[in-house]
């Protein structure tokens, strides 16, 4: 063998073959597939990355790591969160009491590595054998020894990591997510409130002794967004690529605390009546009248800080002017295509198989039980 047939031979592209789980085509050998470049333990740029919450108990750590998941899988990034908690209650079954998280109970530590262990395996099948991009490691994790032990854990894995550290001092912050959230635990769902609320204070005074929040100095080499009071105040460290910066972005607009959002539609316009779809008029009289009973029903209410967003349609700012508060027009709520040339004058009698796949269409609402409110979380 010449010189020329040793480098072609060095250049030619291997065999490939394709993973039926994850539709990726991979190097392979002899027929059989060679090691992933995710498993060889090298971090590349599109790497997965690997979230780990970190603070006391009561922090909105597992409200923070439900809502990013969600978030981070509507923007098409396969995302999965991992509670260690949950790993703790199908161990044990059945809490007993704060005595468990004691930093002297030896055995509660055991237990409770042993399920972080577990969590991780599970993050390690989810990332590199199930085609996951991102996986949100949802616990305390207040201590060093516990986040080095993580560290290690991602880089034999060629992993990324970003922590999300969330820190409250406000006491009436951190009563109210007790009462909440952690009152419905599967912990606690045989015991009073007044029982379940001490106990879980005693849980986080277990916590408070051993707690290493993330330090500007000694973790300064570490990727991290700290939220401090609900978002009062934030730290943010070593940004490394797009999907961290998105993180931020979401962990800077969220709403930790749930809010209620109400959801109307305007009062019946003129071209309502006159069975026209899209154009920008104003209310007719009944539409003004609704508009009237809107408004009472909203000072009824007594909404403390009402904010009210409407489009930049007449009809809809003709409604929020009856509530007599101030309103913002916003045009992503525009109508789509609302102000189109052919729109006002395309009438709905006559048309219907023409517009059977509208979406989007106007229509009269002069109840005030058309009002809606819903219970939710603000995504932004």
């Amino acid at each position: 063998m010449n010189a020329t047939e040793d480098i072609t031979m060095a250049i030619m592209p291997r065999e490939l073959t394709q993973n039926p789980l994850r539709k990726i085509w991979m190097p392979c050998k002899n027929g059989l597939p060679e090691k992933h470049i995710s498993q060889k333990r090298v971090c590349m740029t599109n790497c997965p990355t690997l979230i780990v919450t970190v603070g006391l108990p009561a922090r909105g750590k597992t409200y923070i790591s439900k809502k990013l998941t969600r978030y981070l899988n509507w923007i098409g990034v396969p995302t999965k969160e991992f509670n260690v908690g949950q790993y703790r209650r199908e161990c044990l079954k059945i809490y007993k009491n704060f005595e468990f998280f004691r930093p002297d109970n030896e055995e509660g530590l055991k237990i409770r590595k042993q399920c972080a262990l577990t969590a991780l395996n599970d993050v390690r099948q989810y990332l590199s054998v199930e085609g996951g991009q991102v996986a949100v490691f949802d616990a305390t994790n207040t201590t060093r020894e516990r986040r080095s032990m993580i560290l290690r854990f991602s880089e034999q894995n060629g992993y990324k990591v970003f922590f999300v550290e969330s820190v409250c001092e406000d006491p009436e912050v951190i009563a109210q997510n007790i009462v909440q959230v952690k009152l419905g635990s599967p912990d606690y769902i045989d015991c009073n409130t007044e029982e379940a609320i001490q106990d879980f204070m005693k849980r986080i005074k277990c916590y408070e002794s051993s707690y290493q929040p993330l330090d500007e100095i000694l973790d300064r080499e570490l990727s991290y967004i700290k939220v401090m009071d609900v978002g009062r105040q934030y730290l943010v460290n070593r940004v490394l690529d797009h999907i961290q910066s998105r993180i931020v972005y979401y962990l800077m607009n969220i709403h930790i605390t749930p809010r209620s959002i109400y959801l109307c539609r305007h009062g019946e316009s003129e071209l309502n009546i006159r069975g026209r779809i899209g154009g920008d008029s104003g209310l007719s009289t009944r539409g003004k009248e609704f508009a009237l009973c809107l408004g009472k029903f909203i000072q009824e209410q007594n909404i403390k800080d009402l904010k009210v967003w409407t489009s930049q349609m007449k009809r809809t700012i003709q409604t929020a002017e009856a509530l007599g508060v101030q309103y913002e027009q916003w045009k992503a709520l525009n109508e789509i295509d609302a102000v189109s040339v052919c729109w006002p004058v395309l009438c709905w009698k006559g048309r219907k198989t023409f517009w059977s796949s509208a979406t989007r269409l106007s229509c009269a609402v002069s109840l005030p039980t058309f009002w809606t409110k819903v219970q939710m979380s603000c995504l932004i």
